[in-house]
């Protein structure tokens, strides 16, 4: 039996409430990534106001818990994309190594060492617009549910 499939996805008795469980797992984990990449984003921005500004200290500070929680919330909605909603288990790698790098990230913050923490968040700013454009859409991931009945 192949990675994600059901004993009744094998039988063809495969029923519309998989499916539509499916693309709601596969819409949050979309999601997820995408509110991801936003603080990240938002973590460059206040990166700047931390050298320009006064209050750019407090908005990088909330960014990075915020920026931490999201990849978090990206694990949790790639392992239910995963298990119950029948998909791949390559997200949760993904997942898993963007949490390592914001582990990373926050460690480096903390310690005050921006000859490494500032590439590191380029790089994790690229990895996280990369695996949100090659991420298929809804529609695709239907498409391909219905072909399997």
């Amino acid at each position: 039996m192949a990675i994600g499939t059901t004993a009744e996805a094998t039988t063809g008795t495969r029923g519309t409430t998989d499916t539509a469980a499916g693309l709601r797992a596969h819409t949050f984990l979309r999601v997820s990534v995408a509110f991801q990449t936003v603080a990240v984003l938002f973590q460059a921005v206040t990166a700047g106001l931390l050298l320009s500004t006064s209050y750019g200290e407090t908005l990088h500070s909330v960014g990075a818990r915020v920026m931490y929680g999201s990849s978090m919330l990206y694990l949790l909605a790639a392992v239910l994309a995963w298990r119950p909603g029948g998909g791949s288990p390559r997200p949760v790698l993904y997942a898993t190594g963007f949490l390592v790098l914001a582990s990373a990230q926050v460690v480096l913050g903390v310690a005050h060492v921006p000859s490494v923490h500032v590439p590191l968040g380029v790089v994790v700013f690229g990895l996280s617009v990369a695996v949100l454009v090659r991420m298929p859409a809804a529609r695709s991931v239907q498409r391909t549910a219905g072909t399997r009945d």
